[in-house]
């Protein structure tokens, strides 16, 4: 069994749809908890590092083989606090960040919500240190989308990011990273010549694989040398 951590309902669907269509032997549980993104916000991603960590905790007890967080904001704090836990813990974009390395060293991040935009940075830096690689980061955040999201208006979420990626050139970037995981339908939307990457797919490949057996995520450890997604 696979547990993902979410900080939306609305994740639950995407990710059962993603294990119908390409791992359908895989059986996931759905552990959401909106306050945490919330809090995280409000206060920086290691405020909620207890909740996370006790979170990690019940999904090992109750018969986890391997915890994908689904939140990019809480990624690198999943990946700190799986110490004990017994089992890999992965962080949705972690695959996503090494397949953006590889594709060029211009790097534009687009993301909703601004707590995002660090933690991905940092994600792609760490990945470009890993593969030897130079990386230049640029952010752009879709200030009005978040605002759908929460409204419940997905259509008008997606047109938000659709505009953000859209405005992205060849001249600005060699690929584009959706930051998050709510923003992965702006992928097929979207019309700019540059690459645009989505983490749910990758990252579900990677946590399946860690389920199963085969190792956490993309084969390398995490921060502080832990097993990652």
């Amino acid at each position: 069994m696979l547990a993902l951590l979410h900080t939306s309902p609305a994740h639950v669907p995407v990710f059962d749809a993603l294990r119908d269509e390409a791992h359908p032997a895989l059986e996931l549980r759905h552990f959401v908890d909106e306050d945490l993104l919330a809090r995280a916000r409000r206060e920086g991603p290691e405020a909620v590092a207890g909740e996370v960590r006790e979170l990690i905790g019940r999904a090992a007890t109750e018969g986890a083989r391997a915890v994908l967080c689904t939140c990019s904001t809480l990624g690198g704090v999943a990946e700190a606090v799986r110490a004990g836990s017994g089992v890999p813990v992965l962080r949705v974009d972690r695959p996503m960040a090494a397949a953006a390395v590889a594709a060029g060293p211009r790097v534009v991040v687009v993301a909703t919500v601004a707590s995002t935009l660090a933690p991905t940075v940092a994600l792609l830096e760490e990945e470009a240190r890993r593969a030897g690689r130079p990386v230049t980061v640029r952010t752009r955040l879709a200030e009005h989308a978040w605002a759908r999201f929460e409204a419940g208006d997905g259509d008008g979420y997606v047109r938000e990011v659709t505009a953000a990626v859209d405005a992205v050139t060849g001249a600005d970037a060699d690929v584009i990273v959706l930051a998050q995981v709510s923003m992965a339908a702006a992928r097929q939307a979207a019309t700019t010549p540059v690459p645009v990457l989505a983490a749910p797919g990758p990252g579900l490949a990677a946590a399946a694989r860690a389920a199963h057996g085969g190792g956490a995520g993309c084969g390398h450890p995490g921060p502080g040398g832990r097993a990652a997604g």
